[in-house]
């Protein structure tokens, strides 16, 4: 019998600042997220980070915390239900990291008496932080859990052409009687290391003005290849003119080298440099999260206007969209039928 489990990031079970510190211990010390070696990893989370951050992202987590809980898991929660309404195929929701752990969700599968499971990382672009961590764990389950199960898992999506008119879509609703000078393309970002190590061809992504728009083999795994690819078909998609969008990277942590331009610089040069109107959309995010309603849609719009800036909006992620639900419900058909999907 066949099922499917949807998952996300994960979120703290609460916005107390414990429940935050215990969060991100396990979402931090993981290696595919800061990849050093275990001591040096401990030492960066364990002596230096949760000293001092659990307490600010606590104050952060309370300004966009819902009744209902953490929005990213009631998004996630609504976004299941609908995409089960689309199917009869048995749906459950895990999370990376946080309670919702994906040997729960694999459990609820098997205990329906599901043999053969289909991963959706909820991930619009592959990164080894992000999709990778979440094969490489179920992998792991499987063999010590679950052996009897069989895993497949659906990979990037970012440039298949119904996902990007669904995509596109939605911008374009959210853009609806808004007038704008600038469209920006945020996108949580990477260490540079991260894209050189997963450059299968070890030699291709040199991370300058020309590797992403040379085609090859290492764009399969190049986040930041996917990110710009997805910028430019929705630009196509959505006849933007050039100068009138551009694309960058937040949300970095420590003091390595991370993919530029940072979203927090590129929102300031903008205002400085007289543009009075941005709207900034999320694509690296299926769900909003910290990174969406709090760093950009209170701290970006606060940036913003501080520098000469008039206007500030964001657009929604695809959330639980009724086109995206849809699309998601298609995938699962196709997965189980065995089409490409496109």
């Amino acid at each position: 019998m066949k099922g499917v489990l949807l998952v996300n990031l994960g979120s703290p079970d609460s916005t107390d600042p414990k429940d935050v510190k215990k969060y991100l211990d396990e979402f931090l010390m993981d290696p595919r997220v800061i990849d050093v070696n275990y001591l040096l990893r401990a030492f960066i989370v364990k002596g230096i980070v949760l000293k001092t951050r659990p307490k600010k992202s606590a104050a952060a987590y309370q300004k966009i915390w819902w009744k209902e809980g953490s929005p990213l898991i009631v998004i996630s929660e609504r976004l299941k239900e609908k995409v089960q309404s689309h199917t009869n195929t048995p749906i459950a929701l895990a999370m990376r990291y946080g309670a919702m752990t994906i040997k729960k969700g694999l459990q609820e599968l098997v205990d329906k008496g599901v043999d053969d499971v289909y991963i959706i990382p909820l991930y619009h672009q592959f990164a080894m932080a992000t999709t990778e961590t979440i094969t490489v764990l179920a992998d792991k389950l499987q063999k010590d859990f679950f052996p009897n199960i069989k895993i497949d898992s659906l990979p990037a999506f970012y440039n298949k052409a119904d996902y990007i008119n669904v995509l596109s879509n939605s911008i374009k609703k959210g853009l609806e009687n808004i007038d704008y000078d600038q469209l920006l393309f945020s996108y949580h970002g990477v260490p540079e290391r991260h894209i050189r190590k997963q450059d299968i061809t070890k030699s291709h992504c040199k991370i300058d003005g020309s590797c992403c728009d040379t085609p090859s083999k290492a764009h399969q795994f190049c986040y930041r290849h996917q990110c710009l690819e997805t910028t430019k078909m929705v630009a196509k998609n959505l006849n933007l003119k050039e100068g009138t969008y551009s694309t960058s990277f937040q949300s970095r942590l420590g003091f390595d080298q991370w993919l530029l331009p940072y979203t927090d610089r590129t929102i300031e040069r903008f205002g400085l440099n007289g543009t009075k109107k941005m709207v900034v959309v999320t694509p690296a995010f299926v769900s909003d999260c910290l990174e969406t309603l709090e760093e950009i849609a209170m701290e970006g719009a606060e940036l913003f206007k501080e520098v000469g800036g008039e206007e500030f909006h964001t657009i929604p992620c695809l959330n639980d969209n009724d086109d995206w639900a849809k699309l998601l419900a298609t995938w699962i058909k196709d997965w189980e039928t065995n089409t490409p999907i496109s």
